[in-house]
């Protein structure tokens, strides 16, 4: 019975994650794009510099900067070190051109979201900020469409305490923590009628009381949390790829045109050549949205707490999201594992980055091991707090602000993460990716239907930019 189910279950996830979502994302990025005229482009340089420039009298819980960094630790996750390896295992090196290219439609889109965000979001009088697609979705659209706000957050609470937040990411830590420590569990204890190693349990442990003491304390604590977190992790882990780029410097050229060459089939046999190329962008497209999360609706929620006055200018610290997780921290990994040649040894997914660091790295291969398994156990650690705080806020709009929920809330995931270690059910993860999928049609919608808002908002920011004489 558990197996049929698990079946059925697994054809609606193929289903909502096939190629008409996947179209649907890259159609919506490419349409914003035209009618942005290519703002990810033209304004990335003053994107950036608002990263580390914050509007002295926003109004807002959290710097723009905090928020980036909330929204950066929902998105910079395992996606990045294990979903990137799949892609490329899976669709070849071309798969990272198409990946490129979805993260730089993305861009657009999550721009749009962090626009929105800000310009429907709700601020109390205690200065807390709730904003999201389930906002702008019943502000900017109406009234008649609040069932469609209520939708993405019951998607989005399940995704959260069901899945995405907790239980992947929690076997992600374990298993990467008990794959360097105690690969053959010659060290076990007997729970739950089962025997797992005693480095998963304590692991669990531990990673159970550092997530209650950072998400009991709200939006600011898991900002402050994410700020020091995230940029010294993704800093950290591009230092050690590029360690690698800089040691294999002759491949570089040749990891690029192999790159190129895949991604259009020019490298398969005779009459393959567009299957080839269908598969390499299938799976980078889709490995790219997974990524980043460009048009799901998860970021504009953290990009709502942020202080500033200007939807504009936090679309584009949002849309930033993007091009550091995918354009900057997946193609570190996409070359690392390119250049080793770590794609074409017949292993699947994280080991694909671990041959390809103990093969590209001038260190011990224990090291090269735990240098990645440390970057593994924080990212995943981000994420989990990233997305407590989404699953929050989606409770708070569908109770409409009863704070006892959001706290019994709150202990019930930690409860899931406490319990994460052990879960071996294959459903609840589908579930949780299915209304992941989910999550994206609504607030797909709302886009679509807001988009002249948001060139209307646009051109007006930068007409006060100029007229003003400034261009920041």
């Amino acid at each position: 019975m558990l197996e049929a189910v698990n079946q059925v279950l697994g054809k609606i996830d193929n289903f909502i994650w096939g190629i008409p979502l996947i179209v649907l994302i890259l159609a919506t990025g490419i349409f914003l794009t035209i009618r942005l005229g290519g703002l990810q482009i033209l304004h990335l340089k003053k994107a950036l510099y608002y990263i580390f420039h914050n509007e002295e009298d926003g109004t807002g819980e959290v710097t723009s900067f905090g928020a980036l960094c909330t929204a950066l630790s929902a998105t910079i996750g395992t996606g990045n070190i294990v979903g990137c390896a799949t892609a490329i295992v899976a669709g070849g090196p071309g798969a990272m051109f198409w990946m490129w290219l979805a993260a730089l439609f993305g861009m657009a889109t999550k721009y749009a979201e962090g626009m929105l965000a800000v310009k429907y979001r709700v601020i109390a009088e205690d200065g807390h900020a709730l904003g999201g697609p389930f906002y702008y979705i019943e502000r900017g659209m109406g009234k008649n469409w609040k069932w469609l706000a209520k939708l993405f957050c019951v998607f989005g609470t399940m995704v959260g305490l069901f899945g995405i937040g907790t239980f992947t990411q929690v076997n992600g830590i374990t298993s990467a923590v008990n794959g360097f420590f105690d690969p053959k569990n010659l060290h076990t204890v007997e729970l739950f009628g089962r025997s797992y190693s005693w480095s998963i349990v304590i692991a669990g442990i531990i990673l159970t009381i550092c997530v209650g003491l950072v998400v009991i304390g709200g939006i600011k604590r898991i900002s402050k949390v994410s700020e020091i977190i995230v940029p010294f992790m993704a800093v950290t882990y591009i230092a050690i790829c590029l360690i690698i780029v800089v040691t294999h410097l002759p491949q570089i050229p040749s990891a690029f045109v192999e790159i190129i060459q895949s991604a259009f089939g020019l490298r398969a046999a005779a009459g393959g050549a567009i299957g080839a190329m269908i598969v390499a962008m299938q799976k980078g497209i889709a490995r790219g949205i997974f990524s980043n999360e460009a048009g799901l609706g998860s970021a504009p929620i953290a990009a709502a707490a942020a202080q500033t006055n200007e939807p504009v200018r936090q679309g584009l610290v949002s849309m930033t999201g993007t091009f550091i997780d995918t354009i900057v921290v997946c193609t570190m990994t996409g070359l690392s594992i390119v250049m080793t040649g770590a794609w074409d040894m017949g292993l699947d997914g994280v080991n694909v980055t671990t041959k390809a660091f103990a093969i590209g790295l001038p260190f011990p291969e224990q090291f090269s091991s735990f240098l990645l398994m440390m970057c593994l156990v924080f990212f995943a650690f981000t994420t989990i707090l990233g997305w407590d705080y989404y699953s929050e806020r989606c409770l708070e709009y569908l109770t409409n602000g009863k704070h006892k929920v959001v706290m019994v809330f709150k202990w019930l995931y930690i409860l899931a993460v406490f319990i994460g270690p052990f879960m071996t059910v294959e459903a609840v993860w589908t579930i949780a990716d299915i209304c992941n999928g989910l999550m994206a049609l609504p607030n797909l919608i709302a886009l679509l239907a807001l988009n002249g808002v948001v060139v209307e908002e646009t051109k007006d920011y930068f007409y006060r930019l100029k007229k003003e004489g400034r261009t920041k």
